[in-house]
Protein backbone atom coordinates (compact mmCIF):
# COMPACT_ATOMS: atom_id res chain seq x y z
CA UNK A 1 0.00 0.00 0.00
CA UNK A 2 1.31 3.67 -0.89
CA UNK A 3 1.66 6.39 1.04
CA UNK A 4 -0.40 8.82 1.56
CA UNK A 5 -0.47 12.04 0.02
CA UNK A 6 -0.72 15.60 0.17
CA UNK A 7 -4.74 16.18 -0.80
CA UNK A 8 -6.71 19.29 -0.87
CA UNK A 9 -10.22 20.86 -2.41
CA UNK A 10 -11.50 24.44 -3.31
CA UNK A 11 -13.61 26.52 -4.18
CA UNK A 12 -13.72 30.03 -6.02
CA UNK A 13 -16.28 32.66 -6.22
CA UNK A 14 -16.43 36.56 -7.99
CA UNK A 15 -18.63 39.50 -8.30
CA UNK A 16 -17.75 41.84 -10.64
CA UNK A 17 -20.17 43.79 -13.30
CA UNK A 18 -17.68 43.84 -15.88
CA UNK A 19 -14.98 41.00 -15.59
CA UNK A 20 -12.78 42.74 -17.96
CA UNK A 21 -12.42 45.64 -15.15
CA UNK A 22 -12.17 43.71 -12.34
CA UNK A 23 -8.94 44.46 -9.95
CA UNK A 24 -8.48 40.94 -8.03
CA UNK A 25 -7.16 37.70 -9.14
CA UNK A 26 -6.66 33.87 -7.55
CA UNK A 27 -5.75 30.68 -8.52
CA UNK A 28 -5.00 27.44 -6.73
CA UNK A 29 -2.03 25.18 -7.93
CA UNK A 30 -2.12 20.96 -7.93
CA UNK A 31 0.62 19.50 -8.99
CA UNK A 32 1.41 15.98 -9.90
CA UNK A 33 3.55 13.72 -7.05
CA UNK A 34 6.89 14.72 -8.20
CA UNK A 35 6.57 18.20 -7.93
CA UNK A 36 3.67 18.08 -5.00
CA UNK A 37 6.86 16.02 -3.05
CA UNK A 38 9.29 18.85 -3.75
CA UNK A 39 7.23 22.35 -4.35
CA UNK A 40 4.07 21.43 -2.65
CA UNK A 41 0.44 23.27 -3.71
CA UNK A 42 -0.35 26.87 -3.46
CA UNK A 43 -3.22 28.78 -3.32
CA UNK A 44 -2.85 32.77 -4.21
CA UNK A 45 -4.82 36.06 -4.07
CA UNK A 46 -4.30 39.41 -5.61
CA UNK A 47 -5.82 43.06 -5.30
CA UNK A 48 -5.07 46.33 -6.51
CA UNK A 49 -6.56 49.61 -6.09
CA UNK A 50 -9.92 51.08 -7.24
CA UNK A 51 -8.38 53.95 -8.52
CA UNK A 52 -5.89 52.19 -10.43
CA UNK A 53 -6.17 52.47 -14.23
CA UNK A 54 -4.30 49.01 -14.75
CA UNK A 55 -5.28 47.29 -11.61
CA UNK A 56 -6.71 44.21 -13.86
CA UNK A 57 -3.11 43.61 -15.80
CA UNK A 58 -1.77 44.00 -12.12
CA UNK A 59 -3.74 41.76 -10.45
CA UNK A 60 -3.28 38.99 -13.06
CA UNK A 61 0.33 39.46 -13.71
CA UNK A 62 1.19 39.01 -9.89
CA UNK A 63 -0.59 35.61 -9.53
CA UNK A 64 0.44 34.19 -12.72
CA UNK A 65 3.92 35.04 -12.50
CA UNK A 66 4.35 34.20 -8.91
CA UNK A 67 2.90 30.42 -9.51
CA UNK A 68 5.14 30.22 -12.92
CA UNK A 69 8.22 31.26 -11.54
CA UNK A 70 7.86 29.51 -7.80
CA UNK A 71 7.31 26.18 -9.52
CA UNK A 72 10.31 27.02 -11.93
CA UNK A 73 12.84 27.25 -9.07
CA UNK A 74 15.27 24.92 -8.46
CA UNK A 75 13.89 21.93 -6.65
CA UNK A 76 16.82 21.93 -3.75
CA UNK A 77 15.59 25.02 -2.83
CA UNK A 78 12.96 25.16 0.29
CA UNK A 79 9.83 26.87 0.46
CA UNK A 80 10.76 29.91 1.72
CA UNK A 81 13.90 30.12 -0.36
CA UNK A 82 12.04 29.54 -3.56
CA UNK A 83 9.22 32.22 -2.52
CA UNK A 84 11.07 34.70 -1.04
CA UNK A 85 13.43 35.13 -3.99
CA UNK A 86 10.48 34.87 -6.48
CA UNK A 87 8.76 37.96 -4.96
CA UNK A 88 11.86 40.16 -4.79
CA UNK A 89 12.35 39.11 -8.51
CA UNK A 90 8.56 39.88 -9.34
CA UNK A 91 9.02 43.51 -7.09
CA UNK A 92 11.72 44.33 -9.03
CA UNK A 93 9.86 43.90 -12.68
CA UNK A 94 6.71 45.75 -10.74
CA UNK A 95 8.13 48.47 -9.86
CA UNK A 96 10.84 48.93 -12.89
CA UNK A 97 7.19 48.70 -15.19
CA UNK A 98 5.50 51.00 -12.86
CA UNK A 99 7.70 53.94 -13.94
CA UNK A 100 7.17 53.22 -17.61
CA UNK A 101 3.26 54.10 -17.51
CA UNK A 102 1.79 57.60 -16.46
CA UNK A 103 -1.50 55.86 -16.49
CA UNK A 104 -1.60 53.21 -13.36
CA UNK A 105 0.82 51.23 -11.84
CA UNK A 106 1.47 47.73 -11.50
CA UNK A 107 0.75 47.79 -7.65
CA UNK A 108 -0.60 45.22 -5.98
CA UNK A 109 -1.45 43.66 -2.65
CA UNK A 110 -0.57 39.74 -2.72
CA UNK A 111 -0.84 36.60 -0.16
CA UNK A 112 0.11 33.32 -1.48
CA UNK A 113 0.02 30.08 0.95
CA UNK A 114 1.64 26.87 0.16
CA UNK A 115 1.26 23.91 1.41
CA UNK A 116 3.83 21.37 1.63
CA UNK A 117 4.30 17.85 3.73
CA UNK A 118 2.36 18.30 6.86
CA UNK A 119 3.12 22.53 6.70
CA UNK A 120 1.60 25.41 5.48
CA UNK A 121 3.90 28.85 4.16
CA UNK A 122 2.55 32.18 3.88
CA UNK A 123 3.85 34.76 1.96
CA UNK A 124 1.75 37.90 2.80
CA UNK A 125 2.14 41.90 1.22
CA UNK A 126 -0.24 44.51 1.60
CA UNK A 127 -3.86 44.28 2.67
CA UNK A 128 -5.41 40.88 0.74
CA UNK A 129 -6.65 38.91 4.09
CA UNK A 130 -6.42 35.09 4.64
CA UNK A 131 -8.31 32.97 7.45
CA UNK A 132 -7.99 29.71 8.57
CA UNK A 133 -11.36 27.68 9.98
CA UNK A 134 -10.35 24.75 12.40
CA UNK A 135 -13.03 23.44 14.08
CA UNK A 136 -15.16 26.79 15.41
CA UNK A 137 -12.28 28.88 15.55
CA UNK A 138 -11.81 31.60 12.66
CA UNK A 139 -8.81 33.55 13.04
CA UNK A 140 -6.90 35.83 10.58
CA UNK A 141 -3.56 34.71 9.46
CA UNK A 142 -2.35 37.76 7.49
CA UNK A 143 -1.85 41.65 8.75
CA UNK A 144 -3.54 44.49 7.72
CA UNK A 145 -0.57 46.91 5.96
CA UNK A 146 -2.77 50.04 5.12
CA UNK A 147 -1.88 53.61 4.77
CA UNK A 148 -4.72 56.49 5.47
CA UNK A 149 -4.37 58.80 2.61
CA UNK A 150 -6.81 61.87 2.27
CA UNK A 151 -9.54 59.63 3.85
CA UNK A 152 -8.52 57.29 1.93
CA UNK A 153 -7.17 53.42 2.80
CA UNK A 154 -4.25 52.51 0.85
CA UNK A 155 -2.16 49.21 0.74
CA UNK A 156 0.99 49.44 2.07
CA UNK A 157 3.86 47.13 1.76
CA UNK A 158 2.60 46.30 -1.55
CA UNK A 159 3.86 44.62 -4.48
CA UNK A 160 5.55 46.71 -6.84
CA UNK A 161 5.46 49.60 -4.28
CA UNK A 162 9.21 50.45 -4.02
CA UNK A 163 12.48 49.01 -4.77
CA UNK A 164 12.62 46.66 -2.05
CA UNK A 165 9.98 45.03 -0.20
CA UNK A 166 9.62 43.74 3.48
CA UNK A 167 7.85 40.22 3.01
CA UNK A 168 5.38 38.84 5.82
CA UNK A 169 6.76 35.25 6.64
CA UNK A 170 4.80 32.46 8.85
CA UNK A 171 5.12 28.79 8.63
CA UNK A 172 2.72 26.52 10.61
CA UNK A 173 1.07 22.54 10.77
CA UNK A 174 -2.02 22.04 9.28
CA UNK A 175 -4.56 19.59 10.37
CA UNK A 176 -7.02 17.83 7.79
CA UNK A 177 -10.30 19.59 7.68
CA UNK A 178 -8.16 22.96 7.92
CA UNK A 179 -10.14 25.87 5.96
CA UNK A 180 -8.33 28.71 4.57
CA UNK A 181 -10.60 31.39 3.19
CA UNK A 182 -8.58 33.96 0.77
CA UNK A 183 -10.13 37.16 0.40
CA UNK A 184 -9.79 41.22 -0.21
CA UNK A 185 -10.37 44.33 1.80
CA UNK A 186 -13.66 45.11 -0.04
CA UNK A 187 -15.44 42.69 2.44
CA UNK A 188 -14.42 44.31 5.39
CA UNK A 189 -17.33 45.76 7.69
CA UNK A 190 -20.05 43.48 6.02
CA UNK A 191 -19.77 39.82 7.48
CA UNK A 192 -19.19 38.88 11.63
CA UNK A 193 -16.58 36.12 12.17
CA UNK A 194 -19.87 34.08 13.09
CA UNK A 195 -21.30 34.40 9.88
CA UNK A 196 -18.25 33.57 7.92
CA UNK A 197 -18.23 29.84 9.81
CA UNK A 198 -21.95 29.62 9.75
CA UNK A 199 -22.02 29.89 5.74
CA UNK A 200 -18.88 27.88 5.17
CA UNK A 201 -19.70 24.96 7.62
CA UNK A 202 -23.67 24.86 6.02
CA UNK A 203 -22.33 22.55 3.78
CA UNK A 204 -18.68 22.79 3.51
CA UNK A 205 -18.43 19.88 0.89
CA UNK A 206 -18.90 21.79 -2.05
CA UNK A 207 -16.60 24.80 -1.56
CA UNK A 208 -17.90 26.18 -4.74
CA UNK A 209 -21.07 26.45 -3.02
CA UNK A 210 -20.07 27.92 0.02
CA UNK A 211 -18.12 30.41 -1.78
CA UNK A 212 -21.39 31.48 -3.50
CA UNK A 213 -23.18 31.67 -0.40
CA UNK A 214 -20.03 34.13 1.04
CA UNK A 215 -20.26 36.63 -2.01
CA UNK A 216 -24.15 36.55 -1.38
CA UNK A 217 -24.52 37.05 1.66
CA UNK A 218 -21.59 39.92 1.86
CA UNK A 219 -23.25 41.81 -1.34
CA UNK A 220 -26.52 41.87 0.74
CA UNK A 221 -24.84 43.13 3.61
CA UNK A 222 -23.01 46.14 1.48
CA UNK A 223 -26.17 47.02 -0.04
CA UNK A 224 -28.17 46.88 3.03
CA UNK A 225 -25.70 49.78 4.72
CA UNK A 226 -25.53 52.05 1.11
CA UNK A 227 -21.83 51.22 -0.11
CA UNK A 228 -20.53 49.71 -3.23
CA UNK A 229 -20.44 45.97 -3.41
CA UNK A 230 -18.90 45.77 -7.08
CA UNK A 231 -15.48 43.62 -6.35
CA UNK A 232 -15.91 41.02 -4.09
CA UNK A 233 -13.66 37.45 -4.90
CA UNK A 234 -13.81 34.24 -1.96
CA UNK A 235 -11.40 31.50 -2.23
CA UNK A 236 -11.87 28.37 -0.09
CA UNK A 237 -8.96 25.75 0.47
CA UNK A 238 -9.55 22.53 2.41
CA UNK A 239 -7.16 20.07 3.65
CA UNK A 240 -8.70 16.28 2.70
CA UNK A 241 -5.52 14.40 3.37
CA UNK A 242 -1.95 14.70 4.88
CA UNK A 243 0.92 13.01 3.94
CA UNK A 244 2.05 10.31 6.59
CA UNK A 245 5.15 12.06 7.27
CA UNK A 246 7.45 15.29 5.95
CA UNK A 247 8.60 14.08 2.53
CA UNK A 248 12.16 14.12 1.78
CA UNK A 249 14.40 17.04 1.65
CA UNK A 250 13.26 18.32 -2.04
CA UNK A 251 16.64 18.30 -3.24
CA UNK A 252 16.71 14.67 -3.44
CA UNK A 253 15.80 13.45 -6.49
CA UNK A 254 19.01 15.64 -8.15
CA UNK A 255 21.10 16.80 -5.19
CA UNK A 256 21.81 12.28 -3.91
CA UNK A 257 22.94 11.26 -7.12
CA UNK A 258 26.12 10.38 -6.79
CA UNK A 259 29.13 12.69 -8.93
CA UNK A 260 30.08 11.27 -11.57
CA UNK A 261 33.94 9.33 -11.48
CA UNK A 262 36.78 10.30 -13.78
CA UNK A 263 35.65 9.92 -16.88
CA UNK A 264 38.18 9.29 -20.41
CA UNK A 265 37.92 9.23 -23.90
CA UNK A 266 35.68 6.50 -25.04
CA UNK A 267 33.87 5.75 -21.47
CA UNK A 268 29.95 6.28 -21.34
CA UNK A 269 27.83 7.32 -18.54
CA UNK A 270 23.50 7.15 -18.64
CA UNK A 271 23.95 6.52 -22.73
CA UNK A 272 26.42 9.52 -23.08
CA UNK A 273 29.72 8.40 -24.90
CA UNK A 274 33.05 10.85 -24.05
CA UNK A 275 34.15 12.54 -26.97
CA UNK A 276 36.83 14.67 -25.71
CA UNK A 277 38.12 16.17 -21.84
CA UNK A 278 36.98 20.31 -22.30
CA UNK A 279 38.06 21.41 -18.67
CA UNK A 280 39.41 19.86 -16.01
CA UNK A 281 39.23 22.28 -12.67
CA UNK A 282 39.46 21.90 -9.50
CA UNK A 283 35.08 22.45 -9.32
CA UNK A 284 34.28 20.85 -12.35
CA UNK A 285 34.52 18.50 -15.00
CA UNK A 286 33.34 19.55 -18.85
CA UNK A 287 33.16 16.77 -21.38
CA UNK A 288 32.29 16.64 -25.08
CA UNK A 289 29.90 13.86 -25.31
CA UNK A 290 27.53 12.02 -27.69
CA UNK A 291 24.03 10.69 -27.11
CA UNK A 292 24.13 6.71 -28.48
CA UNK A 293 21.09 6.76 -28.98
CA UNK A 294 20.24 9.79 -30.62
CA UNK A 295 23.74 11.12 -31.99
CA UNK A 296 23.26 14.52 -30.68
CA UNK A 297 26.58 15.75 -29.57
CA UNK A 298 26.55 17.97 -26.49
CA UNK A 299 28.67 19.03 -23.40
CA UNK A 300 28.32 17.55 -19.68
CA UNK A 301 29.25 19.83 -16.94
CA UNK A 302 29.98 17.55 -13.97
CA UNK A 303 31.22 18.26 -10.10
CA UNK A 304 34.71 17.41 -9.64
CA UNK A 305 34.76 14.00 -7.66
CA UNK A 306 37.39 15.41 -5.17
CA UNK A 307 34.01 18.07 -4.23
CA UNK A 308 31.79 15.39 -2.98
CA UNK A 309 31.82 16.34 0.87
CA UNK A 310 32.06 20.27 0.08
CA UNK A 311 28.46 20.73 0.22
CA UNK A 312 28.27 23.84 -0.28
CA UNK A 313 29.32 24.21 -4.08
CA UNK A 314 27.40 21.37 -5.05
CA UNK A 315 23.92 23.20 -4.17
CA UNK A 316 25.46 26.11 -6.52
CA UNK A 317 26.29 23.08 -8.97
CA UNK A 318 22.29 22.09 -8.89
CA UNK A 319 21.48 26.29 -9.07
CA UNK A 320 23.57 26.64 -12.19
CA UNK A 321 21.08 24.49 -14.74
CA UNK A 322 18.13 25.82 -13.15
CA UNK A 323 20.19 29.48 -14.86
CA UNK A 324 20.90 28.24 -17.94
CA UNK A 325 17.44 27.38 -18.25
CA UNK A 326 15.72 30.67 -17.34
CA UNK A 327 17.67 32.86 -19.44
CA UNK A 328 15.84 32.32 -22.93
CA UNK A 329 18.28 34.28 -25.41
CA UNK A 330 20.28 33.03 -28.23
CA UNK A 331 23.90 34.95 -26.91
CA UNK A 332 23.47 32.53 -23.65
CA UNK A 333 23.98 29.04 -24.32
CA UNK A 334 20.98 26.52 -23.75
CA UNK A 335 20.21 23.48 -21.29
CA UNK A 336 19.80 19.75 -23.25
CA UNK A 337 17.66 16.79 -22.31
CA UNK A 338 18.91 13.50 -22.84
CA UNK A 339 17.07 10.83 -24.09
CA UNK A 340 17.54 8.70 -20.21
CA UNK A 341 17.39 9.53 -17.03
CA UNK A 342 20.21 10.54 -15.02
CA UNK A 343 21.71 8.32 -12.59
CA UNK A 344 24.59 10.63 -11.52
CA UNK A 345 24.68 14.11 -10.94
CA UNK A 346 25.36 16.79 -13.91
CA UNK A 347 23.65 18.44 -16.29
CA UNK A 348 23.76 18.70 -20.10
CA UNK A 349 24.38 22.04 -22.79
CA UNK A 350 24.38 22.42 -26.47
CA UNK A 351 27.30 22.10 -28.48
CA UNK A 352 29.00 24.52 -29.75
CA UNK A 353 30.90 24.46 -32.67
CA UNK A 354 33.36 26.92 -32.99
CA UNK A 355 36.25 28.45 -30.91
CA UNK A 356 36.83 30.77 -27.46
CA UNK A 357 37.09 34.34 -27.56
CA UNK A 358 40.68 34.14 -26.75
CA UNK A 359 41.42 31.62 -29.53
CA UNK A 360 38.97 33.48 -32.59
CA UNK A 361 41.43 36.47 -31.72
CA UNK A 362 44.37 34.68 -32.00
CA UNK A 363 43.62 33.42 -35.23
CA UNK A 364 41.84 36.62 -36.70
CA UNK A 365 44.67 39.32 -35.61
CA UNK A 366 43.67 41.60 -38.87
CA UNK A 367 39.72 41.27 -37.61
CA UNK A 368 38.49 45.03 -38.46
CA UNK A 369 37.60 47.38 -35.60
CA UNK A 370 34.04 46.96 -36.69
CA UNK A 371 34.22 42.74 -36.68
CA UNK A 372 35.55 43.20 -32.95
CA UNK A 373 32.76 45.80 -32.14
CA UNK A 374 29.51 43.37 -33.07
CA UNK A 375 31.64 40.47 -30.85
CA UNK A 376 30.58 43.15 -27.93
CA UNK A 377 27.84 44.20 -28.71
CA UNK A 378 26.32 40.64 -29.01
CA UNK A 379 28.46 39.92 -25.49
CA UNK A 380 26.29 42.44 -24.37
CA UNK A 381 23.28 41.34 -25.49
CA UNK A 382 24.27 37.97 -23.41
CA UNK A 383 24.99 39.96 -19.98
CA UNK A 384 22.06 42.42 -20.61
CA UNK A 385 19.53 38.82 -20.48
CA UNK A 386 20.93 38.01 -17.68
CA UNK A 387 20.89 40.78 -16.37
CA UNK A 388 16.74 41.05 -17.11
CA UNK A 389 16.18 38.04 -15.14
CA UNK A 390 18.03 39.42 -11.84
CA UNK A 391 21.34 37.22 -12.36
CA UNK A 392 24.68 37.96 -11.84
CA UNK A 393 27.70 36.56 -14.19
CA UNK A 394 30.49 36.94 -12.66
CA UNK A 395 33.01 35.28 -14.45
CA UNK A 396 32.75 37.30 -17.76
CA UNK A 397 36.28 36.89 -19.65
CA UNK A 398 37.50 35.69 -22.78
CA UNK A 399 37.39 31.63 -22.37
CA UNK A 400 34.04 32.04 -21.24
CA UNK A 401 32.99 33.73 -24.70
CA UNK A 402 32.46 31.40 -27.37
CA UNK A 403 32.16 31.81 -31.21
CA UNK A 404 30.22 29.51 -33.46
CA UNK A 405 30.83 29.29 -37.14
CA UNK A 406 28.59 31.21 -38.30
CA UNK A 407 30.24 34.27 -36.17
CA UNK A 408 27.42 34.69 -33.48
CA UNK A 409 28.61 34.76 -29.70
CA UNK A 410 27.52 31.98 -27.11
CA UNK A 411 28.03 32.99 -23.39
CA UNK A 412 29.03 29.74 -21.58
CA UNK A 413 29.71 28.31 -17.64
CA UNK A 414 27.96 29.80 -14.96
CA UNK A 415 29.82 28.69 -12.08
CA UNK A 416 29.60 32.09 -10.13
CA UNK A 417 26.53 32.72 -11.29
CA UNK A 418 23.76 33.92 -8.73
CA UNK A 419 20.69 36.03 -8.41
CA UNK A 420 20.95 39.25 -7.69
CA UNK A 421 20.07 40.10 -4.08
CA UNK A 422 20.53 43.05 -2.23
CA UNK A 423 21.30 41.14 1.13
CA UNK A 424 23.66 38.66 -0.30
CA UNK A 425 26.53 40.25 -2.04
CA UNK A 426 29.06 38.87 0.45
CA UNK A 427 27.65 35.51 -0.97
CA UNK A 428 28.10 36.70 -4.37
CA UNK A 429 31.41 37.40 -4.07
CA UNK A 430 32.89 34.37 -1.95
CA UNK A 431 31.75 32.37 -5.19
CA UNK A 432 33.19 34.17 -7.21
CA UNK A 433 36.15 34.60 -5.53
CA UNK A 434 36.28 30.48 -4.82
CA UNK A 435 35.37 29.68 -8.74
CA UNK A 436 38.58 32.08 -9.10
CA UNK A 437 39.24 35.86 -9.99
CA UNK A 438 40.55 36.97 -13.05
CA UNK A 439 42.60 40.07 -14.45
CA UNK A 440 38.80 40.99 -15.67
CA UNK A 441 37.04 40.78 -12.39
CA UNK A 442 36.13 44.34 -11.21
CA UNK A 443 38.19 45.36 -8.25
CA UNK A 444 34.84 45.30 -5.85
CA UNK A 445 35.65 41.44 -6.07
CA UNK A 446 39.27 41.99 -4.32
CA UNK A 447 38.61 44.44 -1.84
CA UNK A 448 35.29 43.07 0.23
CA UNK A 449 33.31 45.84 -1.77
CA UNK A 450 29.30 45.26 -2.63
CA UNK A 451 29.15 43.80 -5.84
CA UNK A 452 26.11 44.18 -8.40
CA UNK A 453 25.43 44.52 -12.27
CA UNK A 454 27.90 46.95 -12.64
CA UNK A 455 30.40 44.71 -11.57
CA UNK A 456 29.67 42.73 -14.88
CA UNK A 457 29.61 45.67 -16.64
CA UNK A 458 33.23 46.51 -15.40
CA UNK A 459 33.98 42.76 -16.37
CA UNK A 460 32.63 43.15 -20.03
CA UNK A 461 34.24 46.35 -20.42
CA UNK A 462 37.64 44.63 -19.76
CA UNK A 463 37.45 41.82 -22.21
CA UNK A 464 36.02 44.45 -24.93
CA UNK A 465 39.60 46.63 -24.08
CA UNK A 466 41.59 43.36 -24.46
CA UNK A 467 39.49 42.48 -27.28
CA UNK A 468 40.71 45.82 -29.39
CA UNK A 469 44.49 46.22 -28.08
CA UNK A 470 45.15 42.33 -26.73
CA UNK A 471 45.87 44.05 -22.93
CA UNK A 472 44.45 44.69 -20.32
CA UNK A 473 43.23 48.31 -19.25
CA UNK A 474 45.89 48.82 -16.35
CA UNK A 475 49.15 47.12 -15.21
CA UNK A 476 48.00 46.33 -11.87
CA UNK A 477 45.71 43.48 -12.49
CA UNK A 478 42.53 44.48 -9.64
CA UNK A 479 42.59 40.91 -8.81
CA UNK A 480 45.83 41.42 -7.42
CA UNK A 481 44.83 44.48 -5.34
CA UNK A 482 45.24 43.83 -1.46
CA UNK A 483 44.06 47.35 -0.28
CA UNK A 484 41.31 50.63 -0.93
CA UNK A 485 44.95 52.12 -1.47
CA UNK A 486 46.10 50.28 -4.20
CA UNK A 487 43.36 51.57 -6.31
CA UNK A 488 45.45 54.28 -6.65
CA UNK A 489 47.68 52.44 -8.91
CA UNK A 490 44.98 51.89 -11.54
CA UNK A 491 45.97 54.48 -13.80
CA UNK A 492 43.91 53.75 -17.17
CA UNK A 493 45.75 53.02 -20.05
CA UNK A 494 44.24 55.00 -23.43
CA UNK A 495 43.17 52.19 -25.39
CA UNK A 496 43.77 55.03 -28.25
CA UNK A 497 47.37 54.23 -27.86
CA UNK A 498 47.40 50.54 -28.51
CA UNK A 499 45.28 50.74 -31.47
CA UNK A 500 44.99 53.92 -33.71
CA UNK A 501 41.41 52.77 -35.22
CA UNK A 502 39.94 53.03 -32.12
CA UNK A 503 38.14 56.76 -31.52
CA UNK A 504 38.14 59.26 -29.25
CA UNK A 505 34.10 58.08 -28.36
CA UNK A 506 35.08 54.53 -27.89
CA UNK A 507 38.10 54.90 -25.87
CA UNK A 508 35.82 57.34 -23.47
CA UNK A 509 33.07 54.82 -23.47
CA UNK A 510 35.67 52.32 -22.14
CA UNK A 511 37.09 54.38 -19.85
CA UNK A 512 33.99 54.94 -17.86
CA UNK A 513 32.96 51.62 -18.02
CA UNK A 514 36.40 50.66 -16.24
CA UNK A 515 36.58 53.14 -13.83
CA UNK A 516 37.48 51.64 -10.54
CA UNK A 517 35.17 52.67 -8.01
CA UNK A 518 32.05 51.03 -9.12
CA UNK A 519 29.19 53.76 -8.30
CA UNK A 520 31.22 56.22 -11.46
CA UNK A 521 30.56 53.70 -14.27
CA UNK A 522 27.35 53.49 -16.41
CA UNK A 523 24.42 52.94 -14.30
CA UNK A 524 22.79 50.59 -16.31
CA UNK A 525 24.52 47.87 -19.37
CA UNK A 526 21.81 49.78 -21.49
CA UNK A 527 23.57 52.85 -21.77
CA UNK A 528 27.75 51.23 -22.10
CA UNK A 529 26.43 49.61 -25.34
CA UNK A 530 24.37 52.77 -26.57
CA UNK A 531 28.18 54.09 -26.13
CA UNK A 532 29.53 51.29 -28.01
CA UNK A 533 27.59 51.79 -30.88
CA UNK A 534 27.49 55.71 -30.97
CA UNK A 535 31.43 55.20 -31.44
CA UNK A 536 30.90 53.26 -34.07
CA UNK A 537 28.44 55.14 -35.87
CA UNK A 538 29.01 58.90 -34.43
CA UNK A 539 32.51 59.08 -35.14
CA UNK A 540 34.63 59.21 -38.31
CA UNK A 541 37.58 57.78 -37.35
CA UNK A 542 36.08 54.40 -37.60
CA UNK A 543 35.95 53.06 -41.18
CA UNK A 544 32.42 52.36 -42.96
CA UNK A 545 31.46 52.16 -46.37
CA UNK A 546 32.14 54.81 -48.68
CA UNK A 547 34.57 56.69 -46.04
CA UNK A 548 38.22 57.00 -45.18
CA UNK A 549 39.71 56.56 -42.28
CA UNK A 550 41.75 60.37 -41.43
CA UNK A 551 44.30 58.44 -38.94
CA UNK A 552 46.61 61.63 -38.73
CA UNK A 553 44.60 64.80 -39.65
CA UNK A 554 47.53 67.14 -39.48
CA UNK A 555 49.43 65.40 -43.11
CA UNK A 556 45.60 65.78 -44.06
CA UNK A 557 45.38 69.27 -43.42
CA UNK A 558 48.88 70.16 -44.81
CA UNK A 559 48.16 68.07 -47.83
CA UNK A 560 45.01 70.52 -48.55
CA UNK A 561 47.41 73.91 -47.67
CA UNK A 562 49.46 72.49 -50.66
CA UNK A 563 47.13 71.82 -52.83
CA UNK A 564 45.97 75.25 -52.40
CA UNK A 565 49.61 76.93 -52.81
CA UNK A 566 50.28 75.26 -55.82
CA UNK A 567 46.87 76.73 -56.95
CA UNK A 568 47.52 80.23 -55.79
CA UNK A 569 51.00 79.97 -57.65
CA UNK A 570 49.86 78.77 -61.07
CA UNK A 571 47.06 81.43 -61.00
CA UNK A 572 49.52 84.27 -60.96
CA UNK A 573 52.06 82.41 -63.86
CA UNK A 574 49.36 82.50 -65.88
CA UNK A 575 48.06 86.36 -65.92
Amino acid sequence: MGSAQLALSYGQAYVAPDRRYHRSSMSVTLPQDGQLNAKGACAVISDSTRRNAMAKQAGDLSVRGFLADYYSTPDHWDVKTSATRVLRALNGWCFSQSQCVTDGSYVSSLSAMVYRGRSAHLFHLGDTLVFRLRGAEFEQLSRDHVADLGGYRYPSRALGMDVSIEIDYVQFPIKQGDIFLFTTQAVMGTLMPSEYVQLIRQDASDLNAASDRLAAAAVQRAQARGYGAEQFCFQLVRIDELPDEQPDHPGRAYGDLPIPPELSLGDRLDGLEIEAVLSRTAQSRVYRVRDVQTGREMVMKAPSPELSTRNAYLEHFLLQQWVVERVKSPFVVRIMESSRPRRYLYYLMAYIEGENLAGWARRHPQASLVQRLDIANQLGKAVQALHHRDLLHQQIHPSNVMIDRHGQVVLTDFSACRMREGGNQNESRELARQVGLTEHSAPEYALDDGVGRRSDQYSLASTVYWLLTGEPPYELAPNQLRSHTDLEQLVYRSARTRNPEVTLALDEALRRALDPQRALRYRRMSEFRHALRQSVTGESGVRRPGHRILRDPASFWQGVAGILLLLLVLTWLLR
